[in-house]
């Protein structure tokens, strides 16, 4: 949009600044040579009365000394001719029989007007002559003609038009930082806003933008922004303080019902055992539930208000290390294939910002996901790389996958995959785990794995200065 403006406000100023400096290029320019005419027309009409007077008394010494000046002033020839064509006075740089000459004086002659002085310009260069006949218009005794040069007067119109050309440009260049200027401050609160939006699109809810500058609708739009994000938090507090409440309260008769299901075990007759599985079961999946959204409110919490967190680190290759002997039995269980990679080149992996219980909690997901969903026989592979301002961990295994459209949905809260077969997951276990790496400045990303199944990538960046190793 900057560039649009600017181009729009930069073209009106090219158009005006045209506008006003044309027009004037081209009246400079008529003025000096209108000018350059009136004073050689003047001069033709002096040489006229002098001739003519030199011809009525036989004395033509004061035309010729008066020509011999002016052509010694002026560096431009004088030539006075009679009613026969015969050289009278000749004075500077003119020669009666050039070709270019002759068709004028014969005008002149038939009292017909002579040749026009054109319209001058900074390159014109040569000579043009003017003729003027001597006499009245019913008795012509003579002609004179003035080889005008046009170097001086080209120069003049020259300078005016450097002139004119540094004022336009002047112009231009004032038009330009105000287009500048104008641009920035009508945009400054949209790019503001701009940064709001992402910074709320990437989860930074809260997020207020300054609103200084710019036209009063758009210093209105960002304080309408303010209060836009203000309410959002406000919504979303609500319904993570909801979740959390229905989640506590359901806890306690849903342990009573735990208790009265377990009590019946005993007194169950074997033709209903089917059934009271199937109860316990779902009473089973009910806890779990429960226990996620807790799980998910509290890591909602965390991602939505990071700044009163303390500083929290660890070592991320001993909980990696930790997990995987806590998965063992599951992935024997399931017949997959449980192993660490070590990290590249043997590098050393450094410690992560983030607290340990959490980042257990995060590979226990991964864990369990890959364990639950990557099929008999696959293999889940757990590795730790070093980067300069990050960690990156990465759970990897050679199951089926999932497609680009369940990948995106993956971290969505209670989505499951049409390939679990009733694994009785609730479908909390990755938007926990995203939640999570949020709270802590990271991301988590679910790829295609290589050459099949999926890879779940967490960066994390390193610890804050003061941040205790746990």
């Amino acid at each position: 949009m900057r560039r649009r403006l600017l181009i729009a406000l930069l073209t009106f100023a090219a158009v005006a600044v045209t506008g006003f400096a044309w027009p004037l290029l081209a009246s400079t320019a008529a003025e000096r040579t209108q000018r350059l005419l009136l004073d050689r027309t003047a001069a033709l009409d002096r040489f006229a009365v002098l001739a003519q007077r030199g011809a009525a008394t036989g004395d033509l010494t004061a035309v010729a000394g008066e020509a011999e000046a002016y052509a010694q002033l002026y560096r431009e020839g004088v030539l006075i001719l009679d009613q026969h064509r015969r050289p009278t006075v000749v004075a500077g740089d003119i020669v009666p029989d050039d070709p270019v000459i002759k068709p004028l004086i014969d005008g002149a002659l038939r009292n017909e007007p002579g040749q026009p002085l054109p319209q001058l310009r900074p390159w014109s260069r040569g000579q043009v002559v003017l003729t003027r006949p001597i006499g009245t218009d019913t008795h012509i005794s003579g002609v004179v003609a003035l080889r005008v040069s046009v170097a001086a007067a080209a120069a003049d119109v020259a300078r005016l038009w450097l002139v004119v050309l540094l004022g336009a440009v002047t112009a231009a260049v004032g038009f330009l930082l105000l287009a500048l200027v104008l641009a920035r401050w009508v945009l400054r609160p949209l790019a503001q806003l701009e940064r709001g939006l992402v910074a709320v699109a990437a989860g930074r809810q809260g997020t207020h933008v300054p609103g200084r500058g710019g036209p009063p609708e758009l210093r209105a739009l960002a304080a309408s922004f303010n209060r836009m994000s203000d309410a959002v938090v406000a919504a979303a507090d609500k319904e993570r303080q909801l979740v959390a409440d229905a989640s506590h309260q359901l806890r306690n008769p849903m342990a009573a019902l735990r208790l009265r299901v377990d009590s019946l075990a005993p007194s169950v007759a074997e033709h209903a055992q089917p059934g009271y599985q199937s109860l316990a079961t779902e009473v089973e999946r009910l806890e779990s539930l429960l226990d996620g959204l807790l799980a998910l409110a509290a890591a909602d919490e965390a991602a939505a208000h990071p700044e009163p967190r303390q500083p929290a680190a660890c070592w991320p290759d001993e909980v990696v290390s930790a997990r995987l002997d806590a998965w063992r039995p599951a992935a024997r269980k399931a017949n997959v294939r449980l192993m660490a990679q070590p990290p590249p080149e043997h590098d050393e992996i450094g410690p992560a910002g983030c607290a340990e219980s959490e980042l257990a909690q995060i590979l226990d997901v991964l864990l369990d996901n890959a364990i639950r969903y990557a099929g008999p026989e696959a293999t889940v592979r757990v590795r730790a790389e070093p980067r300069p301002e990050s960690v990156r961990l990465i759970v990897e295994d050679t199951g089926p996958g999932l497609s680009e459209q369940d990948r995106a949905k993956a971290t969505q809260r209670f989505w499951r995959s049409g390939k679990d077969g009733g694994s009785g997951g609730t479908g909390l276990g990755l938007a926990i785990a995203e939640r999570l790496v949020s709270a802590r400045a990271g991301t988590l990303r679910i790829l295609p794995g290589e050459p099949t199944g999926l890879a779940v990538h967490v960066v994390l960046p390193r610890p804050e200065p003061g941040a205790d190793l746990e």
